[in-house]
């Protein structure tokens, strides 16, 4: 993964729901049919599948605290937030007061993403209950007219929260060094290489790209 965003380890999350995709068992077989390198890297994970845990707002609000920070700040700071408010809904951030939230080692910038993710879904401009039924594209491009949230986090989001079967993050640093190690012995690779090698992939890229972040760091992470 591209490290802009330092997502929280499996290890430190709080006991919450934890989802997984029923598509998940189909995707293998595909894969390990379509791909020798997917053939390979599926059975190193044994039953490990990606997970989903958490509301939309915490998902995309943990996104902008771990910003261009390390997972341990990360960690730490997201911590200090989640404490400030009863519970943590877009209503209760929008009443937090702004030295509160400094407290907490929250930046000027990252506070004034996070009161604008909240005002956006506090106000409906994001369409949380219609997102089962729009495109992947559509629900990028609500989100990244969020400030704070790149077509990356969009992507990672899409991966990890609702748990689309077809994203393919070419922007994502971790996919093409695990695409490079794995499919071009080591050698450099562009967006247009992975999109090459992602052609046998399809329509379960985010399940092939999670394998190829396993290939670099078998500890999975979550959002």
């Amino acid at each position: 993964m591209n490290g802009t965003t330092n997502p929280v380890p499996a290890t430190q999350q709080t006991s919450v729901r934890i989802y997984t995709p029923d598509y998940w068992e189909e995707a293998c077989r595909h894969l390990a049919k379509k791909d020798r390198v997917m053939k390979r890297l599926i059975p190193k994970f044994g039953e490990a599948c990606l997970e989903s845990r958490g509301d939309a707002f915490t998902t995309l609000a943990r996104s902008i605290v771990g910003q261009q920070i390390s997972v341990k700040a990360a960690q730490s700071t997201w911590d200090k937030f989640a404490a400030l408010p009863r519970k943590l809904t877009p209503a209760n951030v929008l009443k937090l007061k702004v030295d509160d939230m400094r407290g907490a080692g929250l930046s000027a910038r990252k506070i004034e993403y996070l009161v604008d993710l909240a005002l956006n879904f506090d106000s409906g401009t994001v369409h949380v209950d219609r997102w089962k039924d729009m495109s992947d594209e559509l629900i990028i491009e609500e989100l990244v007219a969020i400030r704070g949230i790149s077509r990356w986090t969009a992507e990672m989001f899409l991966i990890f929260h609702l748990m689309r079967p077809n994203v393919l993050p070419v922007d994502d640093q971790g996919l093409l060094n695990g695409i490079s190690v794995n499919y071009f012995s080591g050698d450099p690779v562009s967006r247009s290489d992975a999109r090459d090698v992602a052609v046998a992939w399809a329509p379960y890229c985010s399940v092939a790209t999670w394998y190829i972040w396993r290939s670099l760091d078998p500890v999975p992470v979550v959002y």
